[in-house]
């Protein structure tokens, strides 16, 4: 039995696995408001545990994509699914600021190779013209996450118990590994695969991508290297937007735009379902601007992340309306702009860094980005209270435009990317 357009199915697995792990994370910004008062913490005290978790995850990265590049995609990402899910449930016997930062933390160690994973398998099911779509498809998973964190929160607090959602995602994610360890094969390897499709697949990828014996370098040499610091930086630069968006964002519906908890439940997922659209359209917007603005491809995912950056314009205006449904409007345009953003940069570190290293590199782009997050975050914890948000929401835009000058004058990419062998089976399943 063969499927037809199965590396379809293999990426839609994927966003699965991320959307339990960005539900992990958003639950605890979604329960903030009741959590903080029934454990007596503060606003700062709440910054101590968003940035436990984010140093973690920051630290994690590198490890996390090097253990994926080591033990292979399937062993690994089924792993760390498996403790996340352990360590999200764990935060409902949480007692205070400090035990939920240490769970939070623990969290944050095992969700770091969500993302490296997903571009590793990406890289592996998919040829260089298609590898941006399917990013964007799968990265769909983070704000599809965000997204479900309001309704499943409100729910469980209707109810009387935030713990409850904290439980229900970490069983939903124990159940995931356990399908990705049964349904996730390398295409060399999947029976289910066809012959052509595996031949459309692996003809249309890079020599550092398909083949088995490709080096890989030292977390050193990848360190000192100009490919790092072209993705590095933009990282470090973009993700604090991201961040902000997932910690803070039901706090700023409750306290700057004085929304209830009903309100909240019904606006604060609109960023992230405008992030979706991000994600899908950002990954076919490099294909169309290769092919009509007859640019490589590797230019043509720079293109789209300055795109993404100029609509961050968008909510670094928050500042200037009153009302509180416009604001939200542009905070849909800022979630829609860096998942554009982001998925294009991973697009790019796919294209630099190859087989054996591109989780690595995906890791330690990642422990850049969460770095400069947890450092803005720190940062946003205090000055919110003496400036508000509005001049901070100009910071990130700022960040963002920065970050794409970077990625135009620094990402290099010398590989010629190779032309897939077209087949029926092989155009099966194209989205």
């Amino acid at each position: 039995m063969r499927i037809k357009g199965i590396r379809w199915w293999m990426v839609s697995l994927v966003a699965a696995g991320l959307i339990i792990n960005y539900l992990a994370r958003n639950t605890l910004s979604v329960a903030a408001p009741t959590l903080m008062k029934d454990l007596n913490i503060s606003t700062e005290q709440y910054s101590h545990v968003v940035v436990a978790w984010q140093l973690c995850y920051a630290f994690m990265q590198p490890v996390a994509g090097y253990v994926l590049d080591t033990v292979g995609t399937k062993v690994g990402f089924a792993a760390f699914a498996l403790a996340w899910s352990l360590a999200c449930a764990a935060a409902a016997w949480a007692t205070g600021w400090r035990s939920l930062a240490f769970f939070r933390g623990l969290l944050g160690l095992a969700e770091a190779a969500g993302i490296p994973a997903g571009v590793k398998a990406t890289s592996e099911w998919f040829p260089a013209k298609e590898r941006s779509v399917a990013i964007g498809w799968f990265n769909i998973g983070s704000s599809i996450g965000a997204l479900l964190a309001p309704p499943l929160v409100v729910w469980a607090l209707l109810r009387g118990q935030w713990q409850l959602a904290f439980v229900i995602v970490g069983v939903a994610g124990i159940v995931w590994s356990l399908l990705w360890m049964v349904l996730y094969k390398h295409p060399r390897k999947q029976k289910l695969l066809g012959a052509d499709e595996r031949e459309y697949i692996l003809s249309g990828q890079e020599a550092k991508h398909s083949d088995v014996g490709a080096p890989k370098r030292s977390w050193r040499a990848m360190l000192v290297s100009r490919d790092f610091w072209a993705i590095g930086i933009p990282r470090m630069l973009s993700e604090p937007a991201w961040q902000t968006f997932n910690a803070w964002i039901p706090l700023y519906m409750m306290t700057e735009r004085h929304m209830n908890l009903k309100e909240v439940a019904l606006f604060a997922w609109m960023p992230f379902l405008a992030a979706d659209i991000g994600c899908v359209l950002g990954g076919y917007l490099s294909p169309l601007f290769h092919k009509y603005a007859k640019v490589s491809l590797f230019t043509s995912r720079k293109m789209v992340f300055v795109v993404g950056a100029l609509f961050m314009i968008g909510p670094a205006c928050v500042g200037l309306v009153a009302s509180p449904y416009t604001a939200v409007a542009l905070l849909c345009v800022g979630g829609f702009a860096h998942q554009t953003l982001s998925g294009a940069l991973y697009a790019i570190t796919s294209d630099m860094f190859g087989k054996n290293e591109v989780a690595t590199a995906t890791g330690m782009g990642g422990m850049a980005g969460y770095l400069g997050a947890a450092a803005f975050t720190v940062l946003f914890g205090i000055l919110v209270t003496q400036i508000g948000y509005s001049p901070l929401f100009v910071v990130l835009a700022v960040f963002d435009l920065i970050a794409a000058a970077v990625v135009c004058l620094m990402a290099k990419s010398t590989d010629k990317v190779p032309e897939p062998h077209w087949t029926t089976a092989g155009a099966v399943g194209a989205k």
